[in-house]
């Protein structure tokens, strides 16, 4: 995998084009090159908040092509299917996905093969996404929005690279059965050398290129799996002699992350560490409504999500805050598509934007402005220009 900070600029000829027009670019042998876009808005606040993100890319890329479709619990009451098939081929013949959020208390009464979630756990496996790449920045703006005292939290710029398409959360055998008179619940924590390999090798890179500092979590001391997972980390590193790698204990990384989360630079994990040590990192920055994420395959495709929830409490009320999906676009633009001035222009407006005193509510304190969804979005647009 390679990562974009650090491509060389390609000037390129411009052509003027109107928004709102498909274009259809053919190279030297006839073929579409096209840049297509897969938008999958999702449930509760998912369809607000990818309508922002998409408001964005159509300033910046007007010549994305951009088909919508249905996953998680809109999918299901559409079809039966968390992950229905016309999505499944859409999501593979795009080049990006675009998703809002899925899930919701209206679904959890279904059967486990039905609910939203297995949909989002699907499409991860179905494009062999791999990678997921969590930043957590607090914006100085927001200083005093986390929960941390500012001296603490101040110049927070952290990245979690988390293993996403195998751990306990796809390992067989696992469900629930009777045994002995009684319910009995288990699933199966496993991992390939290859699986971790691969992993290492994109944290590595991304520490390659930030501060050169990586700390590897697992919980060797009573998981084999994980032993495992520190011995290939252990052997990966004399390949990336200038990063500097070390191992910290699940549990005292969940610690350490709240006493002093500025030691860290690029944490690489497992699945389920990633997914619990991520949402912790994410309330360090104030709001998890603040923060992107990128899902890879390590060939340029990539799924591009906020890594909060749904949040039905709030959905259709104006009031989500769009600024992770907006961001998780500038991650698109970046990461797929090699646009690395269009990705800094739109971090660079979240910035103005914020700068400017606009809040949702979420980010919200007194003496700044609070904005609903839209209105966040046009701020956007506004300091885009």
């Amino acid at each position: 995998m390679r990562f974009t900070e650090d491509l060389p600029k390609v000037e390129t000829l411009q052509s003027p084009r109107k928004a709102g027009t498909e274009y259809h670019d053919i190279n030297e042998d006839g073929k579409d090159m096209t840049q297509k876009i897969c938008i999958l808005p999702g449930d509760g606040i998912g369809p607000e908040i990818t309508a922002q993100a998409v408001r964005v890319l159509e300033a910046l890329e007007p010549g994305f092509e951009m088909e919508t479709a249905l996953l998680g619990g809109a999918a299901v009451d559409a079809t039966g299917d968390p992950y229905p098939e016309a999505t499944r081929k859409l999501a593979a013949e795009a080049d990006a996905v675009l998703l809002g959020a899925v899930g919701g208390p209206k679904w959890d009464a279904l059967p486990r093969e039905q609910r939203p979630e297995r949909g989002l756990l699907g499409i991860r496996k179905h494009l062999g996404l791999f990678a997921n790449l969590r930043p957590a920045i607090l914006y100085p703006e927001l200083a005093n929005a986390s929960t941390l005292k500012p001296e603490v939290v101040s110049g927070l710029d952290i990245l979690i690279v988390r293993e996403l398409t195998g751990d306990i959360y796809f390992g067989q055998p696992r469900g629930i059965e009777n045994r002995n008179g009684e319910r009995f619940g288990f699933n199966t924590m496993h991992y390939t050398e290859s699986e971790i390999r691969r992993i290492g090798r994109v944290a590595f890179e991304a520490a390659g290129k930030r501060n050169k500092k990586l700390c590897s979590v697992d919980k060797m001391n009573v998981l084999e799996t994980t032993q495992l997972w520190r011995d290939v980390m252990n052997e990966l590193a004399p390949e990336y002699p200038d990063v500097v790698l070390s191992h910290m204990l699940a549990d005292n990384a969940a610690m350490q992350l709240v006493r002093a989360p500025r030691q860290f630079d690029v944490l690489v994990t497992g699945n389920m560490f990633g997914d619990i040590l991520s949402d912790e990192a994410s309330m360090l920055t104030g709001s998890i409504g603040m923060l992107p994420s990128a899902s890879l395959d390590g060939n340029g495709k990539g799924l591009y999500e906020p890594s909060h929830g749904s949040a039905p409490d709030i959905a259709g009320r104006d009031a989500a805050n769009p600024l992770a999906a907006i961001l998780s676009a500038a991650m698109m633009l970046r990461y797929t598509f090699n646009k690395e001035e269009a990705a800094c222009r739109v971090e660079n407006a979240v910035k103005k934007v914020l700068a400017r005193g606009l809040r949702t509510g979420d980010i919200f304190e007194p003496g700044m402005t609070k904005a609903g969804t839209k209105q966040m979005g046009d701020a956007v647009l506004e300091e885009l220009g």
